[in-house]
C-alpha cells in the first residue's frame, strides 16, 4: 500500500485543466488539425507510459498488464509490446466483449499479437513473481460503478503485492468529478495523457492517483492555442501574487482588517483568524469579540487590537477597516445575527465563514464583494442538499454556489475548488491529511482576509490564500508527518510561504 498523504505532484505537470468530455473531443480535433492519426497518439501514449514504468521501477522484470475493451486497453497493448521488446516478461489479461474494439485499440491488439504476444483470459492465476501491474482497464469515460469482471480485477490488483501504474486515470475514478462510485484502482503512479482532467485533482483523487505524471503526446502547441478556464494552482505560483514589498512601505499600506466572532467558548477561533491575518502580512488587525475573550487574546497575541463587540464599536470598525472577516466562532444567537446584519451591507471586500455561512443559509443573498469559504457540510446547507451531492461533483457545486451567492466561493476539501462568478475556476494542488483538524478553516479565513487587504482581487486572494494555507501545512507534514498537526502550527511555516522571494535555506 502506498502512502499518498504526502504525495506532491511535480511542478512539471501543467496548470491547465480540461473538462473530461471536452478533452475527448479535443483529442480528435487536435489530431485532425495536426495531421496525426489517433493510432499515432496511442503509440505515443504507450511509449510515454512505458518510459515512466521503466524510470520508476527499473528493476522490475515481470509485468502484468490489464487491458479493458476500449482505447485505454489499446494503450496497454502498446505498453506490452514495448516491454516485451525490451526483454521484460509480460502477462497480458484482456477483457472479453461481444462488441468490437475501437479501431485504434484493435490495431494495437493486432500489433501485440504479431509481435508474438499472448492474450490471456481475465480469470487465470496471476504469476506470483509479477513485480509491476499496468492498469489499462477503464478510461476517462467512466460514469457508473465498474461491473464484474472489471470490479473483481480491480480488487485483485489492489490486493496483489506489486505496485500499480494507471494509464490516463486509475480505473474506477471519474475523470470529471473525482468520485469513486465503486471499485477503484489504488495506483502508486498515474500517467495522464494530453491534458489534466479535474478528477485527477479533487474528490477522492488523492487516495488513488499516487504520483501524477503527464505527457502531452506532442500536442503542446495545439493545447496552448486552446486555453481553458480551469486551472491547477500550486505553491510555485505564489510569487506572481506575493511580490516583494517596497522598502518604504508601512503598516497602513498592507490593509486594515476587522475580524468579528468568538462567541462564548470560541475565543480560539477568532484568535486564530486574527493571528493568521498578521502572519499573512496584514498591516493592522482589529478583533471584535465577547468581552470575556479580550484579555486572553491580547495576552496570547499582543499585536492584535482586541475589543468587545458593541454596536458603536462595530460601526466605527466597519468605517475604519479596508476588509471585513466575519464568522469564526460567531455562533447563531442574536449576538452574532446582529453583527452579521450590519456587516451584510458593507461594500468593502469581505469574507464570510463558519457560522456566518450557517446564518446565510437561512437568509440567502447575492453579494459581488464577498468571499465565502464553506466546507462540504456548510455548502450542503447553502444549497439545501445533501453533503453527498456536494461531493459527487465538487466543481459543479462550487459553480452552483457562486451562481446563487455571487462573489467568490472556496469549496474546501481535498482538492479545494475556487470559483468566481465571472467564470474562472481553480483546483488547489496543495495541502495534506494533517489539515483534517479543528481550526484550519479559521486560519484560512485570516489568510485570505489579509491578502484582500493587500490589494489582491477577491478571486486572486482566495486562490493565493488557499495555496499558502496548503503549502504551509505541506512544509509541516514533510518535517513532522500529518498526524497531530494543529492549526496554530501553520504559523511557523506560513510566514515563510508568504515570502516566496526569500531564498529557501531550510530545505523543507
Amino acid at each position: 500500500m502506498t502512502d499518498h498523504t504526502l504525495t506532491r505532484n511535480p511542478h512539471s505537470i501543467p496548470h491547465s485543466i480540461w473538462p473530461a468530455d471536452a478533452l475527448r473531443r479535443a483529442e480528435k480535433a487536435a489530431a485532425a488539425d495536426l495531421g496525426i492519426s489517433l493510432y499515432e497518439l496511442m503509440q505515443r501514449a504507450g511509449q510515454a507510459a512505458f518510459e515512466v514504468a521503466r524510470a520508476e521501477y527499473p528493476a522490475s522484470r515481470h509485468w502484468l498488464i490489464l487491458c479493458g475493451h476500449g482505447n485505454n486497453g489499446g494503450d496497454g497493448y502498446v505498453v506490452a509490446r514495448l516491454a516485451q521488446a525490451a526483454g521484460i516478461r509480460v502477462t497480458l489479461l484482456a477483457q472479453d466483449s461481444e462488441k468490437p474494439l475501437p479501431d485504434e485499440a484493435h490495431a494495437a491488439r493486432e500489433a501485440w499479437l504479431e509481435a508474438g504476444g499472448v492474450i490471456h483470459a481475465t480469470d487465470i492465476l496471476w504469476p506470483k513473481n509479477t513485480d509491476l501491474i499496468i492498469d489499462g482497464l477503464l478510461g476517462t469515460g467512466l460514469q457508473n460503478a465498474p461491473r464484474d469482471p472489471i470490479a473483481s480485477l480491480i480488487a485483485q490488483a489492489n490486493r496483489f503485492p506489486a505496485p500499480i501504474i494507471a494509464l490516463d486515470i486509475p480505473s474506477g475514478l471519474n475523470a470529471q468529478t473525482g468520485t469513486t462510485p465503486g471499485a477503484v484502482i489504488d495506483a502508486a503512479h498515474t500517467i495522464t495523457f494530453i491534458a489534466l482532467k479535474p478528477g485527477l485533482l479533487t474528490g477522492k483523487a488523492r487516495d488513488v492517483v499516487g504520483t501524477l505524471h503527464h505527457h502531452a503526446l506532442e500536442l503542446e502547441s495545439w493545447l496552448a492555442e486552446h486555453p481553458t478556464n480551469i486551472q491547477r494552482l500550486d505553491a510555485s505560483q505564489l510569487a506572481q501574487w506575493l511580490t516583494p514589498r517596497r522598502p518604504t512601505s508601512h503598516k497602513g499600506d498592507h490593509g486594515r482588517l476587522v475580524v468579528i466572532g468568538g462567541d462564548h467558548g470560541t475565543a480560539g477561533a477568532i484568535r486564530m483568524t486574527g493571528e493568521a491575518a498578521l502572519r499573512a502580512g496584514a498591516g493592522l488587525v482589529r478583533v471584535l469579540t465577547r468581552a470575556e475573550n479580550v484579555a486572553p487574546i491580547i495576552t496570547a497575541r499582543p499585536e492584535l487590537m482586541v475589543h468587545e463587540l458593541t454596536p458603536q464599536l462595530l460601526d466605527e470598525s466597519l468605517e475604519w477597516a479596508d476588509v471585513v472577516v466575519i464568522g469564526p466562532g460567531l455562533g447563531q444567537t442574536e449576538w452574532g445575527k446582529q453583527a452579521l446584519r450590519k456587516v451584510e451591507n458593507v461594500r468593502k471586500p469581505m469574507l464570510w465563514d463558519a457560522d456566518a455561512l450557517n446564518l446565510l443559509a437561512f437568509n440567502p443573498d447575492k453579494r459581488h464583494n464577498r468571499v465565502i469559504t464553506p466546507h462540504p457540510g456548510e455548502a450542503a446547507r447553502l444549497l439545501n442538499c445533501r453533503v453527498a451531492e456536494i461531493e459527487n461533483d465538487r466543481l459543479l457545486s462550487a459553480q452552483r454556489l457562486v451562481q446563487r451567492y455571487g462573489g467568490v466561493v472556496v469549496l474546501k476539501g481535498a482538492g479545494t475548488v475556487v470559483a468566481d462568478e465571472r467564470g474562472p475556476l481553480s483546483i488547489i494542488d496543495a495541502g495534506n491529511a494533517g489539515m483534517a483538524s479543528g481550526g484550519m478553516g479559521d486560519v484560512l479565513s485570516g489568510i485570505i482576509g489579509a491578502l484582500l487587504g493587500q490589494a489582491l482581487s477577491p478571486y486572486d486572494a482566495a486562490c493565493a490564500g488557499c495555496i499558502a494555507h496548503g503549502a504551509a501545512a505541506d512544509r509541516l507534514a514533510a518535517r513532522y508527518g500529518t498526524r497531530g498537526m494543529l492549526a496554530t502550527d501553520l504559523f511557523s511555516t506560513l510566514r515563510r510561504v508568504v515570502n516566496p522571494d526569500v531564498i529557501d535555506v531550510d530545505h523543507d
